[in-house]
């Protein structure tokens, strides 16, 4: 076996036997007894509002991950702003994230059948886990409940902390250390961009200024290149989208990694998993279906622990958009 097989084979064990240390303060069936309906009913209004709405799949899992990167899974992104603080909805990255009305209504359901009992950071997580579910129609991960709510929003804290479309890959795997996620982690997760959309806006300096010099970035494949300069002519329409998963934005599959080993990563972000020797060789690994569908699931698992709130921490909100009186 070559030594680098060898070592992605040693991460691959000893990733599939950890979990995030804050994942051990919470705990499987959580709610059994003072909420032992809440994941049919997140299940069964997300179910529906998915199948309504495909586009709400890629955008309850971007929340979820957006939560997750500041203050840990918290709910804190749900907060809206007070005239005293700007919440985390108001930073740059977090203006085009959406779902929100989703947990509204689930909370608003929960709170009708189980009143102060279930936090709002238990439901964004449920929620993310059951959209991604819906094409599958089973459940594609364990997600462990019983977190609490956080009682604070900032918007710096969302611009500092969250990743880059940009970011290049030192920066993101920081990133995801400074969570304790790593490398595989780092990978993994990124390949969420297999369902969702983009804006024109985040690509255009690698197809039209990459050096400053009018030129396009040498890692994009040029004939992806040449199609995306056609769907997004200069000037760039800031409303134009773009799939982040070419021909594949609404199927949760392996076909990201697919594209990224064709050169075909859309954001700079994405190419850069290319950039790193590691990196790469796990992207090759993740082609498998059935190897990025386990992995995401326990890189979902470790993530959703992130620096949670737990016992006498934070609060359950009754309304998910603002703290308790």
């Amino acid at each position: 076996m070559k030594p680098i097989i060898f070592f992605l084979f040693i991460i691959s064990v000893i990733f599939l036997g950890i979990c995030n240390a804050d994942n051990k303060k919470l705990k499987m069936k959580y709610y059994h007894k003072s909420c032992p309906s809440v994941e049919k009913i997140v299940k069964e209004i997300t179910w529906s509002k998915v199948a309504a709405d495909p586009t709400l799949a890629a955008k309850l899992l971007r929340l979820h991950y957006h939560d997750c990167f500041v203050r840990g899974c918290d709910a804190s992104i749900l907060l809206d702003s007070t005239p005293n603080n700007s919440g985390e909805k108001t930073a740059l990255p977090n203006r085009s994230v959406g779902g929100y009305e989703v947990i509204d209504d689930i909370k608003k359901k929960v709170e009708q059948v189980c009143p102060h009992q279930v936090s709002c950071a238990d439901i964004l997580t449920l929620a993310a886990r059951d959209a991604v579910s819906y094409q599958f129609g089973r459940s594609m991960w364990q997600v462990p409940t019983g977190r609490k709510d956080g009682r604070v929003s900032i918007a710096s804290e969302a611009l500092n902390n969250l990743p880059s479309a940009f970011a290049n890959f030192s920066t993101l795997l920081g990133q995801f250390e400074d969570n304790n996620l790593d490398i595989v982690d780092l990978v993994t997760l990124s390949g969420a961009h297999t369902i969702g959309v983009t804006h024109c806006t985040l690509v255009a300096r690698r197809l039209y200024n990459f050096t400053g010099k009018g030129d396009v970035d040498p890692s994009l494949n040029p004939n992806y290149a040449t199609t995306l300069r056609k769907l997004c002519p200069n000037p760039i329409n800031r409303s134009t989208i773009l799939e982040l998963d070419p021909k594949s934005s609404f199927s949760f599959d392996s076909h990201y990694f697919e594209a990224l080993n064709q050169h075909m990563g859309l954001l700079g972000s994405d190419a850069a998993l290319m950039t790193n020797s590691l990196s790469a060789l796990i992207v090759k690994k993740m082609q498998n279906p059935h190897v990025f569908l386990a992995y995401f699931g326990r890189s979902m698992k470790k993530m959703g622990g992130i620096r949670v709130l737990v016992g006498g921490e934070g609060e359950i909100r009754k309304n998910c958009r603002v703290v308790n009186a």
